[in-house]
């Protein structure tokens, strides 16, 4: 069974790699997708990111990396997945996550899985990353390799 892991994933940090191995070693497959939105501006390019997570995921089966335009219910639908995944770390992430899930299943009818951030990795996410790396903090310990 397939899920669909979406994001900008600018960048793909240790808690999305966490996330992704979590649904690995419950016997999915999943499908990491960049979605392409025109109201982000990412650091990096859609190539370079697909190169790092597909870089990060060398060797290890049971991983597709691709992109997407477009909605990411139907995206999830035609790559064959079953739900789409989701990390959440916070009440505030469920509260989104939770709408979000929602208009999904209404719209295509596909399910979400939510799964729990590890307890060491709930203050990370691409937004503070960004923000550390901007003050010239080293952040390689964040993002995932």
């Amino acid at each position: 069974m397939k899920l669909f892991y979406a994001g900008t994933f600018d960048p793909f940090t240790i808690g999305h790699q966490n996330v992704v191995n979590r649904a690995l070693k419950m016997g999915f497959e999943v499908v990491v997708a960049i979605g392409v939105n025109s109201e982000k501006n990412p650091s990096g390019s859609v190539a370079d990111r697909l190169g790092t997570i597909r870089k990060v995921f060398a060797g290890v089966s049971g991983v597709q990396v691709m992109s997407y335009n477009g909605l990411t219910a139907k995206a999830a639908v035609q790559a064959g997945a079953i739900a789409l995944l989701r990390g959440v770390r916070n009440v505030t992430d469920f509260e989104a996550e939770k709408e979000i899930a929602a208009v999904n299943k209404a719209i295509n009818g596909i399910e979400t899985f939510m799964l729990l951030s590890e307890p060491s990795l709930e203050h990370v996410s691409s937004t503070i990353v960004r923000e550390l790396a901007s003050y010239g903090i080293d952040t390689s310990e964040l993002i995932a390799k």
